[in-house]
């Protein structure tokens, strides 16, 4: 599982806090405030989590922990939509931590994405209209508003492409669709409107409004325990996926619209198999480095 609130944080005034001293706050102040339902699910949840979790320093916990929390937790017999509300709690829990009381700071240079876990609940929680614009942001690393602006004479389902004309750095590129972006396409085109040349439309047929569609995304991450995770985070999720195949920064740049690949470095860090691909060009070289040793011999004498 990818990690989503639990790593974009650096150490600030709560780098020697440790999980119980907030997990106590949060009962303190927090969960009052909820009903009381909230409230014992709340402290069923810290029933679980202190003990394994307690006195770990805050900056400590990594998506390994993490991991093995789960992977506890369900040896324990759980199912995993009690996980996923254990897991809402604790992303509550570092909202707070971060942006109330500033334990910790958020990282700046944001770089989330969605696990293929993260995805599904996701897509279970949203409605189809807007299900179909997230597959295909996930699948094209299109922005929003090149999403809600997109018209058919860009879209060649031919070609199996979507040229974006203005990109946000001035240029026009090109982007190839995968089998699941091409299905969504071709479904949406033999139900198309002769009306607009708009692809994604609301039920008025004219361009869906940014307002409505943040709204509908931002109750489908709450209900899937995804709290602090943003639009823009599919595009990051895409890009992610690329370089964790290997695809190389320069094709993941041109597939983006960055003006340079510099914009793009954030996700040299998930590229170890390009960088295999690269060390192994050398593999293709037929050295005899025996013979290599004995001129290098014949040299010296």
């Amino acid at each position: 599982m990818k990690a989503n609130w639990y790593k974009y944080f650096n150490q600030c005034e709560g780098r020697d806090k440790i999980f119980k001293d907030m997990a106590d706050r949060f009962m303190l102040e927090y969960a009052p405030k909820k009903s009381k339902r909230t409230q014992m699910y709340y402290k069923t949840t810290q029933n679980h989590s202190l003990p394994f979790f307690g006195n770990i320093k805050l900056t400590s916990i990594t998506p390994k922990k993490i991991s093995e929390y789960k992977a506890m937790r369900y040896s324990k017999g759980i199912k995993p939509g009690t996980y996923n509300l254990e897991r809402a709690m604790f992303s509550k829990m570092f909202n707070i931590a971060i942006r109330e009381w500033e334990w910790l700071k958020e990282n700046n240079q944001r770089d989330k994405w969605l696990s293929e876990e993260d995805e599904q609940r996701l897509l279970e929680n949203i409605p189809g209209w807007l299900r179909e614009i997230v597959l295909l942001a996930l699948h094209t690393g299109l922005r929003r508003d090149e999403l809600l602006s997109l018209t058919w004479d860009r879209v060649s389902l031919l070609q199996k492409t979507i040229i974006i004309q203005k990109s946000k750095n001035g240029r026009p590129r090109t982007i190839p669709l995968t089998s699941v972006a091409m299905g969504i396409l071709e479904e949406k085109a033999r139900i198309r409107s002769v009306k607009t040349n708009l692809v994604f439309t609301n039920t008025a047929g004219r361009k869906i409004g940014t307002s409505w569609i943040m709204k509908h995304f931002i109750v489908a991450r709450e209900n899937a325990g995804l709290d602090g995770f943003h639009f823009h985070d599919l595009r990051h999720t895409f890009a992610t996926r690329l370089a964790q195949k290997g695809v190389d920064l320069y094709t993941i740049s041109k597939l983006l619209g960055h003006v340079n690949i510099t914009m793009t470095q954030r996700y040299a860090h998930h590229c170890p198999e390009s960088l295999r691909t690269g060390i192994a060009v050398l593999e293709k070289v037929d050295y005899n480095l025996t013979t290599v040793r004995e001129n290098r011999n014949v040299s010296n004498t």
